[in-house]
């Protein structure tokens, strides 16, 4: 089977929530654990199962945030006037936000783009159309509505110069790349451990790197590490099924293109190790993705197809 992927986990998030205008308690978390041993091929394998018995084996530690940490969330707060739904954006870019509030009233919408690492009022609920709860449900994207994409030049192949690797999934085909947030990604087969290099320049807004768990069931969508990369553009770059405990880089770092960035792996909803790429931009509330053309030979541009190999000049 081809190594493939589920675009879920990078789409926008949308929730419904109750929520109670009142001091609200958070249970924690406990920090779980994994293992790790190699397999007959040498290729590490991490589980959350001990090992077959005699088994050599390591332990890892996983504690707290072992996805994407940061908050990009709607908070209802008191207000002299009310009730306020507040947009919360702890990421290193601009996010656009929406919200639906229901009250006694009727139907409430807020929508608005909120400057990184702050927060903005979408909607006010008067006092009057508070009730001792209010339902509501927000949604947001990364990214400037409406940005372009305007790179310079062709996109870096974003493994070892001189490595060459099957592409196993590019437009125009979509075996499993089939909404507009895939659309155009490229799926590139390599062996777990390969060095992954930044494509493109820019900002890095968000990394989730301690998850372990692969496979093709529901539990695994939202369980591949990644690293997200704003370019300054405001398109966005999304290197996603990466190894455990390899991302080097933190959110706020600029990255150059060619700088290390981690390891690839199999992570999340995956059936076999691969590198998972993908260029997206806000298109108002939907994040679509754009189609990319890679460095090849001399500068020329090569654009990625199904079943052809692929070179880093």
């Amino acid at each position: 089977m081809r190594p493939s992927h589920s675009p879920a986990g990078f789409r926008p998030i949308f929730r419904i929530a109750w929520v109670f205008v009142s001091v609200v308690f958070v249970c924690g978390v406990s920090p779980g654990a994994a293992y790790r041993y190699k397999d007959s091929s040498g290729q590490w394998v991490y589980t959350d199962r001990p090992p077959p018995p005699g088994q050599a084996s390591q332990s890892v530690a996983l504690g707290r945030g072992s996805g994407a940490a940061l908050r990009m969330v709607v908070e209802p707060r008191s207000t002299d006037a009310g009730v306020a739904l507040v947009a919360i954006n702890e990421c290193q870019c601009i996010v656009e936000f929406a919200v639906k509030a229901q009250t006694p009233a009727g139907q409430k919408l807020g929508r608005g783009t909120v400057p990184p690492r702050s927060e903005k009022v979408l909607l006010d609920v008067g006092a009057a159309d508070v009730p001792a709860e209010i339902r509501y449900e927000y949604g947001y994207v990364v990214g400037e509505p409406g940005a372009q994409h305007r790179p310079t030049q062709p996109y870096r192949v974003p493994f070892a110069l001189a490595q060459r690797f099957q592409v196993t999934q590019a437009p125009p085909d979509a075996v499993t790349h089939v909404d507009p947030s895939s659309r155009n990604a490229v799926d590139i087969a390599m062996p777990v451990g390969t060095a992954i290099y930044a494509a493109r320049a820019g900002v890095v807004i968000n990394v989730a790197a301690r998850h372990f768990r692969t496979g093709l069931n529901l539990q695994s969508m939202d369980e591949a590490n990644f690293v997200q990369i704003m370019h300054d553009d405001g398109t966005y770059a999304i290197y996603a099924h990466l190894q455990l405990d390899t991302v080097r880089v933190k959110p706020g770092q600029r990255v150059a293109r060619g700088e290390y960035i981690a390891n690839s792996g199999n992570t999340g909803f995956s059936s076999g190790p691969h590198l998972h790429f993908v260029v997206l931009h806000n298109i108002g509330l939907r994040s679509e993705s754009v189609p990319i053309t890679f460095a090849g030979l001399g500068g020329a541009s090569v654009t990625p197809r199904s079943g052809q190999p692929l070179t880093a000049y």
